[in-house]
């Protein structure tokens, strides 16, 4: 690579992982100071108690359990299948859905609230100009 070609940063795929520019991506939710509940986006008041002004920002555990999932067999063209499509509480507050990826995609690998790990990975596609995506996946949790 040239001194004047510079490998741009992957452009996150949802306005909730950030990539700093120095360390590791991260998820990032909204906390009420008053209630504690955990959201995905920012509003004027809590959804759960209703006072105002009390969400702040709030970086998301890498880690949570599994509440729900799907194995997807059929998709759009281009897609592989089958792979699992899964809602995962977040260990600190939030929830969230996402591809649970390293498991063999069949319901007997999984167990409901099994631990994952919220893992950082290129998400296999580019835009027009040719940049890259970063995506969230989780994985089954390291022993």
């Amino acid at each position: 690579m040239s001194e004047t070609q510079v490998a741009a940063k992957p452009l996150p795929v949802v306005a909730f992982l950030k990539i700093p520019e120095s360390g590791d991506p991260y998820l990032e939710g909204y906390k009420c100071e008053n209630c504690g509940q955990v959201f995905l986006e920012s509003h004027p008041s809590c959804a759960a108690c209703r006072k105002r002004d009390t969400l702040k920002a709030y970086r998301l555990s890498n880690k949570g359990k599994l509440y729900n999932f799907t194995v997807v067999h059929r998709n759009f063209p281009g897609v592989e299948v089958p792979f699992i499509s899964a809602i995962v509480d977040i260990d600190g507050g939030g929830t969230l859905k996402g591809n649970l990826v390293d498991i063999v995609p069949s319901p007997e690998a999984l167990k409901f609230d099994m631990p994952v790990d919220v893992v950082f990975r290129d998400a296999g596609r580019k835009d027009r100009e040719g940049n890259s995506y970063l995506a969230y996946f989780f994985t089954p949790a390291k022993a």
